[in-house]
């Protein structure tokens, strides 16, 4: 059966809506679609990757899939180690660059270290170490981290939220110090980016998320340049707040937390744009 597709459909009610041949907008819940799903039937709503496990676990036992993992985080998880990727056609070829030496999915252990992830499947990061710049650790619906954090964190639920980052999908994007086309890789375009994403993304069914999502872009637009005054991050940040925890779905949140964990990881490299575009003395 062929829904309306869209990232928002990827919330449950949104693509038992979009099944039934609806806008996908996700519902108000209660109730649930255990209880009233597709077509008002009790309807189970799950990801591939879980479905595709229980046939181990059936096979081999709970207490083998738990004795993965530490307390509260337990199992084993599809991790993805990545970065972000570019393109640029020389004169013999198109070129791709990653901003780790080997891009991969894998399974591995609930708690497993990032720094692990990314060294040993990842084959490290491009140029070294020392050349990482941030790490996006759940898809980029989630707060991204600094290197000396990265350093330490676990990839579960606990060991991220530690970082006030999230586990959420496991597919981490690296950002190396790199330079592309002689520029380093931007962190504040990165997070202007996922902020355009989510802003195409939304449904508009949320007052919160439809507006709020156009006002975080349109900050973080003149952020990439500095076009902006240091009041303006705090009121960023209030926007972010303000979207948070106050529509349907959690599309909000995702928009929210990207914007929250680069002011709070790297407000000193929004401040110093801000000063510089002050003192280049454009208009």
């Amino acid at each position: 059966m062929a829904g309306g597709g869209a990232y928002i459909c990827g919330e449950e009610t949104a693509m038992i809506e979009s099944l039934e041949g609806k806008q996908g907008k996700p519902r108000l819940k209660p109730p649930f679609p255990a209880n009233v799903g597709l077509w008002g039937c009790p309807t189970t709503v799950t990801n591939v990757e879980t479905v595709a496990v229980v046939p181990t676990i059936m096979r081999r036992g709970g207490n083998w899939f738990a004795s993965f993992g530490r307390e509260g985080n337990k199992g084993t998880k599809l991790f993805n180690v990545g970065g972000l990727v570019r393109s640029y056609l020389s004169s013999s070829s198109n070129h791709l660059l990653g901003n780790v030496n080997n891009p991969c999915t894998v399974e591995e252990e609930m708690g497993v270290p990032m720094r692990y992830l990314i060294e040993k499947h990842g084959k490290g990061v491009r140029g070294g170490w020392d050349n990482l710049q941030a790490v996006i650790p759940g898809g980029v619906s989630v707060p991204m981290i600094t290197k000396s954090m990265a350093e330490e964190a676990l990839m579960d639920f606990d060991g991220l939220r530690k970082y006030k980052s999230a586990l959420g999908t496991g597919s981490m994007t690296v950002l190396d110090k790199s330079q592309f086309i002689l520029r380093p890789q931007d962190i504040i375009k990165a997070v202007a980016r996922i902020s355009s994403f989510f802003k195409h993304e939304s449904c508009g069914q949320c007052t919160p998320c439809r507006e709020g999502c156009m006002w975080m872009y349109n900050i973080l637009q003149r952020f990439t340049i500095g076009n902006a005054s240091i009041g303006e991050i705090d009121m960023l940040d209030e926007i972010s707040r303000q979207i948070e925890g106050h529509t349907i779905c959690a599309l909000g949140d995702a928009a929210a937390w990207p914007v929250q964990g680069l002011i709070r990881n790297f407000r000193p490299l929004i401040e110093e744009r801000i000063n510089q575009y002050k003192a280049s003395g454009t208009l």
